[in-house]
């Protein structure tokens, strides 16, 4: 019998990860659909290629953990999102109940609004990325797994430009021993991967994707991909776009809007951790049309009675043909942790089989997963939808071990 994969989770407790590991559970034991993953075979939608392109660790085989400073167990953790129904979570309730989050690295400095007591008490970041790894040699020991996954699930950082100690390994490596502010969890949690040489999703926006972490990823044969999971509002921005550029309809003016009540609404109320959400959200427009949208807003708030389902409203000012002014209203009902759950299935599974073909540093097949694709400086990252989903396919039927020879 085969070891399993482990899946590492930074932000374990919250909306997302939660509904991952209760929806892997529910589909594990056939009391939910197997639906929205292009790395499974769907019970009630049509087959995608890429289901059978690899020998995929079987959802049964995913061992989940990680680290959070809320909630004392994933089932009140599930209660508190309602995102998946009670009467579900109840059939899992013991699996739930079991799944207490690791205490994890965290400082109010980079995200206000977040409060928690189960953080690391060790001093220094030093100590910290110690204890993170620590953390990881023993959830792959304690589970015997083959590999394991991190993935970045937690809240919003702050905004941060890239300082001087991002810039080369022993630049960051002094920031560490110095504490050096720039320095922020989520490139602390980024550093222990690499070090322990496991794949990274940075499926948040905070910045850990700095030329430091990107030569070490490198040296240490790493894959990793990020950043911002592409779910709700920018998946139908970068379907639409690339629809108007092919059909030559100018875009006036671009105005979006989200509304947003779960824990990621309250902690992007900060301006600090807006403006990253805003500046990943913007980014895409402009290069799948190919030139600058003057008219481009985009806005996000938190109002709490929406919770996770959140409510993204967009109004699309257009000119046709004989300079004729059109528009596009477009109001979408989603449930981002329902949308954003199976994405994560697939990165867990197709980062780990990029790991078992030596794929090291960003991962640029992975794009169509995130809003703001990882890209080496001066290159520019691939947008429009179905060119990325083109990357994904070209890079499967390359690698796959099922077609390969």
């Amino acid at each position: 019998m085969g070891k399993k994969l482990g899946v590492a989770i930074i932000g374990v407790n919250g909306a997302v990860s939660s509904t991952v590991i209760a929806g892997t559970e529910l589909m594990v034991r056939g009391l939910t659909p197997r639906i929205g993953m292009l790395t499974e075979k769907s019970d009630v939608a049509g087959e995608s290629p890429i289901s059978e392109a690899f020998d995929y660790a079987p959802l049964e085989d995913l061992v989940f953990g990680g680290w959070d400073l809320q909630f004392p167990n994933l089932y009140e953790a599930t209660l508190t999102h309602q995102v998946l129904p009670k009467e579900k979570l109840d059939a899992i309730r013991p699996t739930l109940e079991n799944a207490k989050p690791w205490p994890a690295v965290f400082s109010q400095e980079y995200a206000v609004n977040l409060r928690g007591d189960n953080i690391v008490t060790v001093n220094g970041m030093r100590a910290q990325v110690e204890h993170i790894m620590n953390d990881l040699k023993k959830f792959q020991k304690d589970h015997n797994l083959d590999n394991v996954v991190m993935v970045n699930l937690a809240s919003t950082e702050k905004y941060m430009e890239l300082q001087k100690v991002h810039t080369t390994p022993e630049a960051f490596e002094e920031g560490l021993d110095k504490n050096d502010p720039a320095i922020a969890p989520a490139m602390r949690y980024f550093y222990a991967a690499i070090k322990c040489g496991f794949p990274h999703a940075n499926f948040a926006p905070s910045l850990s994707n700095i030329p430091a972490l990107a030569k070490l990823a490198e040296q240490h044969g790493v894959p990793y991909a990020g950043m911002d999971g592409k779910t709700g509002q920018t998946l139908l921005k970068t379907a639409l776009a690339a629809m108007f550029r092919v059909r030559q309809l100018k875009v006036h003016g671009w105005y979006s809007i989200n509304f947003l009540g779960n824990n990621d609404g309250l902690v992007l109320d900060s301006p600090s951790s807006n403006k990253t959400k805003v500046l990943s959200k913007a980014s895409v427009l402009d290069s799948i049309v190919g030139y600058h949208v003057e008219n481009h807003q985009v806005h996000i708030h938190y109002y709490k009675p929406r919770g996770d389902a959140k409510e993204a409203w967009d109004n699309i000012d257009l000119v046709g043909f004989g300079g004729v002014p059109m528009q596009m209203k477009i109001n979408f009902l989603c449930q981002d942790s329902v949308l954003a759950a199976p994405l994560v299935i697939d990165l867990i599974r197709l980062l780990d089989e990029a790991k078992k073909v030596g794929e090291k540093g960003i991962q640029r097949q992975l794009s169509v997963y995130f809003k703001s694709p990882y890209a080496s400086p001066g290159e520019t990252p691939v947008h429009d939808l179905f060119r990325q989903e083109k990357l994904l396919l070209d890079w499967v039927a390359a690698k796959s071990s099922k077609t390969a020879k």
